[in-house]
């Protein structure tokens, strides 16, 4: 985050955060996903539905699942599902594991090392599935439920964790493709949808500073209509609805494809939904099915770094745009603000580890200086000094009781900073004292993150979003 915004009301879980240079005076085009970029649901309610549906689907099956129950902490966005060894774990930035789950039980220091020792997080290769979104949770939760009843015998023979992932993952799709799902949030979207009012508003502000707002969503028709009218509609003024705000409005888009492949588009033609081929270019103010993102910038006259696009896929959303047609990018990150909320009220304590934490590297020097000295001295090598070896001993036992003692200091601190935002896994950016995985994703692939779209009302469409300068190890603090 780099520049002062326009409003008074601004606090840091409200910021846009840079990690390259972005000039919106330079942004022609802003394209929108719809889930959990321009809606945010009810994210515990929306798992939890999603859960039963699958749960219900594997009852159908045979599968003895009736005793299960959502449990929306036993894990969060970020993780990786281990298909091999049915477990989720966490790693950082280089792909080491730190945390690791089998079942509901958490694997010690000990199992993990055992498990992993010579292994790393690779995404590229199938055995991970990363869970990038909000919409992973309740399959992951119900996936280290149903390790527990493979472990204990209770599920088909000759299934293993893989195809029991896979498993899940098919029933899952299947209930969203007949519908089920969105067909219960369509009925009670008071029920599911966390409203923001601000979201028109700043789509307003940027389509009239004259940027073309677009809509690319793979949601359908029958979907996205309802919803975007009910989240929308009564926030717009006089007469306008959400169709009044995007140039373009796509839904099916089939991301990331729309990327690297050259779908055709449909033209809705009704309120009904019924469609018809879409010859040439895109017409501004018009509702599409399908199509592809070369369809888009040649409809719009627009290339590249001209557009911006925003959603909460770092792979469909962010990744695929930049990697294929170097747009820009912005990912949102709900969950960022109770993080950055957290760690701001752990603040005080943190400066305090960060104390004991340097003086403890002090004092383990000294012992180390020690250590050599004494062995120097024994051993009759390099340079040595006339202080005897009990001496030294007697110091290094000092210094060690010293260290102890500090430990029991630092350890509950550690303790609690590793349970911020989520008891089992921590913050969803670190990994003990480093990146996580997951954020190392998202510097990658986005060019600015934020926790919501209305963040950008504060800092208005022509905002210069400067990153900071990159740290590394050796520079000064």
């Amino acid at each position: 985050m780099t520049e002062q915004p326009a409003s008074p009301a601004f606090s840091r879980p409200r910021g846009i955060f840079c990690n390259r240079t972005l000039n919106l005076r330079s942004i022609r085009a802003i394209g929108y996903d719809m889930d959990y970029t321009l809606l945010h649901y009810h994210v515990a309610l929306w798992e939890e539905r999603a859960y039963t549906h699958v749960k219900n689907g594997l009852k159908k099956i045979g599968w003895p699942v009736d005793e299960l129950e959502f449990d929306a902490d036993l894990v969060t966005q970020g993780l990786v599902v281990d298909t091999e060894l049915g477990n989720v774990v966490k790693a950082n930035r280089f792909g080491y594991i730190k945390r690791a789950f089998h079942g509901a039980k958490p694997l010690s220091f000990e199992e993990m090392r055992d498990a992993y020792r010579r292994t790393l997080v690779d995404l590229h290769d199938s055995r991970w599935r990363f869970m990038n979104t909000l919409f992973s949770i309740s399959e992951a939760s119900l996936y280290l439920q149903l390790v527990e009843l493979l472990d204990a015998g209770k599920l088909p023979p000759r299934l293993d964790y893989d195809h029991l992932y896979k498993t899940i993952r098919r029933t899952l799709d299947e209930a969203h493709l007949e519908g089920l799902l969105k067909a219960e949030i369509i009925a009670d979207p008071e029920r599911f949808v966390d409203l923001d009012p601000e979201v028109p508003q700043t789509l307003l502000d940027q389509k009239n500073a004259g940027k073309k707002v677009l809509l690319i969503t793979n949601s359908e028709w029958s979907y996205a209509v309802p919803m975007l009218s009910y989240a929308f509609d009564p926030f717009l003024p006089d007469d306008m609805t959400w169709r009044d705000l995007f140039d373009l409005a796509i839904l099916g888009a089939r991301k990331p494809v729309f990327f690297s492949e050259k779908a055709p588009a449909y033209e809705v033609v009704d309120d009904n939904g019924l469609l018809r081929p879409a010859n040439g270019s895109l017409e501004e103010g018009k509702l599409y099915v399908g199509g592809n993102a070369t369809l888009v910038e040649a409809s719009l006259g627009l290339r590249g770094e001209e557009i911006l696009y925003v959603g909460d896929h770092i792979f469909a959303d962010v990744k695929a745009s930049k990697s294929v047609f170097r747009w820009r990018t912005a990912l949102v990150l709900r969950s960022l603000e109770d993080e950055i909320a957290e760690m701001e009220g752990f603040q005080s304590d943190q400066e305090r580890l960060t104390t004991m934490m340097a003086e403890k590297e002090k004092l383990e020097a000294q012992y180390s200086a020690l250590r050599l000295e004494r062995l120097r001295n024994d051993k009759g090598f390099g340079p040595q000094t006339d202080r005897p070896s009990k001496a030294l001993t007697v110091d290094m036992q000092a210094l060690r009781a010293t260290l102890v003692e500090l430990d029991e200091q630092i350890r509950p601190l550690v303790q609690t900073a590793g349970k911020l935002v989520n008891e089992n896994w921590g913050p969803l950016l670190r990994a003990g004292n480093d990146k996580s995985h997951f954020a190392r994703q998202l510097e990658a692939s986005a060019d600015a993150y934020t926790a919501r779209v209305s963040n950008f009302l504060a800092y208005t469409p022509f905002v210069y979003l400067r990153s900071e300068r990159g740290s590394l190890p050796h520079d000064a603090i």
